[in-house]
């Protein structure tokens, strides 16, 4: 009973639109009829009701029901409604034709009626249509005085659809629009007035008595952002923007929604489009295994997986917690992906024996790896034992189980290394290199910069002293790195991935180094706080083992361009493999006995490029330390 009641209140509504069209047809037929037997001396009488009419209505109807018009909602009425009532008149018109030639072959059919008939009819159908839905939003408008009184910044596309957006919502009431463009000054926008220009928000938001700025202008660049940051942070009101075309894409913001500016907003990165059809060409019906899956980097891997068609998804990582909540993710967003949790360390041959053989991937991401530069100055053999080390065991092992991709996510401290993590990610890069050239398995090494938000990572380490009320402590006023989102960074790991040569070093374009200070004075701002007055940013020296400034290129791995912009393929440098995996197996044996020292050695000899920056004892600062070192353990 239930049921047929819901199916009747929904067919209820759309039974009076076709009542309401046909009743429209009709009355187009007629008046046109009437109009053009007005213009005769003697005006036959004109029937309401005949055979021609009948064939008319049924001719129309049908037509109007196959374009789809009773597929559309009144109350979102547009322009392209109307081209598609235009496109149901003509094709009315032509089944009319049709129907009467083979009834009365056009007898009584003035042609004027049949030239007018499809112009009518759009504004008989169409009209009704528009006023509803204009009686709709001014009624939202009205019904709702406890609504929030909001100033866009930006009068173009994106404003008109947030306009629209908010209207539906009820919960807003827009008062305004600020453009820099002079010709829109003094217009109105769906009866919201154009105030001026974006830098007199400050002047014309209290004028309007606004609460709330949104700022709607998706293709502004990061210098132009920060400058409208900059200005509404002018007027004490909180802001908001609409968020970016990708990010709806990728299911990170949904349409109409509001959101914080975030610092990757205000740093010149722009968005990168991937190769779509390549990256589900060569993941879609996969196994794949990640290991540190419930890390940043892992866990936002298993995501973009699952996403892109991968078939199963096992994730390995030791922090219990962490595997449960990206599991738990996997299967709520993912339900049709099989994911396989297992918990244990990757640096265990057994463990991964296990894995590999429960899972049969066909491509493994290793994303375990300490990197935390400061913490593994101090802690040598753990950094030894976790990225080298283990990365030996995970990439033997998946050698020996015939896995066709092996991927190693690498680091630009790599490049010249200056510290320990930097020497261990390359002599990891080395290890593969030298268990690529006799096994069938394809290695892949991908190396990026710093990755926003990761856990351990100086964006989250600024928030929480932000929050705490500061300070922030920056290392050294000129130190500068190369950012990239945590989304990104897995997207390009899969194009390259998927776009690779056997055995390649591929290095994604970072695009410009920022500016450490000017980052966190940046997400200072963001917080509605004035750096230097309300937080204060203190310099501590740098940190053992951290550089000025990173490279992203080695002089000697000559780079070229490949199918996507944003990845450049590094020659590998020539390398003994023997005397690596003789090295790997020194290092072993030493990490076995505790030996500091035959690590040490072992490590300098191995990556003769490797030179460690000696920090004097006066400009060394405490260590910081925003999370748990449970936690340093995955990238």
């Amino acid at each position: 009973m239930n049921r047929w009641y819901d199916r009747a209140s929904a067919w209820v509504p759309r039974a009076a639109i076709v009542v309401h069209d046909l009743f429209m047809v009709w009355l187009c037929w007629i008046v046109l009829h009437q109009f053009r037997l007005s213009m005769q001396p003697i005006q036959p009488e004109l029937p309401m009701w005949s055979t021609t009419t009948l064939i008319v209505l049924a001719a129309q109807g049908i037509v109007l029901w196959q374009v789809g018009l009773y597929r559309g909602v009144w109350r979102f009425a547009s322009v392209p409604d109307l081209v598609n009532i235009f496109k149901a008149g003509v094709f009315g018109l032509l089944a009319t034709l049709i129907a009467l030639f083979l009834y009365n072959r056009l007898e009584g059919v003035p042609r004027t009626v049949l030239v007018l008939y499809p112009i009518v009819l759009t504004a008989m159908l169409g009209m009704p249509r528009l006023l509803y839905r204009s009686w709709k939003d001014y009624s939202l408008t009205q019904t709702d005085h406890t609504a929030v009184r909001v100033l866009i910044l930006g009068a173009g596309q994106a404003g008109e659809a947030l306009l629209r957006d908010l209207r539906r919502t009820g919960a807003y009431q827009a008062v305004g629009f600020l453009d820099d463009a002079p010709k829109l000054h003094g217009s109105h926008l769906q009866g919201v007035p154009v105030l001026g220009r974006i830098e007199d928000v400050a002047r014309i938001a209290p004028e309007t008595a606004a609460r709330l700025l949104i700022i709607a202008i998706p293709s502004l660049d990061a210098a132009a952002m920060r400058k409208v940051v900059e200005l509404c942070e002018e007027t004490g009101l909180p802001f908001r923007t609409v968020p970016r075309f990708d990010d709806l894409l990728e299911g990170r913001s949904l349409p109409g929604e509001l959101k914080e500016v975030a610092i990757e907003d205000l740093l010149g990165r722009q968005p990168v489009v991937p190769d779509w059809k390549a990256i589900r060409g060569w993941l879609g019906g996969r196994s794949v295994l990640v290991t540190g899956g419930g890390g940043s980097i892992g866990s936002e891997l298993c995501r973009q997986c699952a996403r892109n068609g991968a078939r199963q998804i096992t994730v390995i990582d030791i922090d219990e917690l962490s595997l449960i909540k990206i599991e738990s993710l996997l299967r709520r967003d993912h339900p049709q992906v099989e994911c396989i949790p297992i918990l244990g360390d990757c640096g265990d041959p057994a463990v991964m024996r296990h894995a590999l053989a429960k899972a049969l991937p066909e491509a493994v991401f290793h994303a375990a790896a300490y990197k935390q530069v400061p913490v593994l100055e101090g802690q040598l053999r753990e950094g030894v034992r976790n990225n080298v080390l283990a990365t030996e065991t995970v990439a033997r092992e998946a050698v020996a189980a015939g896995v066709a991709s092996f991927v190693l996510i690498s680091t630009d401290k790599a490049v010249d290394p200056a510290n320990v993590l930097g020497a261990t990610k390359r002599l990891a890069e080395m290890v593969c290199q030298s268990l690529a050239a006799p096994a069938e398995t394809r290695f892949i090494t991908v190396r990026f910069g710093n990755v926003l938000d990761s856990a351990g990572s100086v964006v989250p380490l600024f928030r929480e002293q932000i929050r705490s009320g500061g300070p922030v402590t920056v290392t050294d006023p000129e130190v500068t790195r190369y950012f990239m989102t945590i989304p990104e960074a897995c997207l390009l790991i899969l194009q390259a991935s998927a776009t690779s040569t056997r055995h390649a070093i591929y290095t994604l374009d970072m695009g410009e180094p920022v500016s450490i200070r000017l980052l966190a004075e940046q997400m200072i701002r963001l917080a509605g706080k004035h750096p230097h007055r309300d937080i204060a940013i203190v310099y501590t020296g740098l940190r053992p083992g951290e550089k000025l400034h990173e490279t992203l290129f080695h002089a000697d791995e000559r780079y070229r361009p490949t199918s996507h912009p944003k990845i450049l393929q590094a020659e590998a440098r020539d390398i003994d493999g023997e005397s690596v995996l003789g090295a790997a197996a020194r290092l072993r044996n030493a990490s076995a006995c505790y030996d500091l020292d035959e690590l040490s050695a072992t490590l300098r000899t191995s990556v003769p490029e490797f030179l460690p920056i000696e920090v004097p004892v006066e400009s060394k600062a405490p260590t910081v330390v925003a999370f748990p070192a449970r936690h340093a353990r995955r990238i």
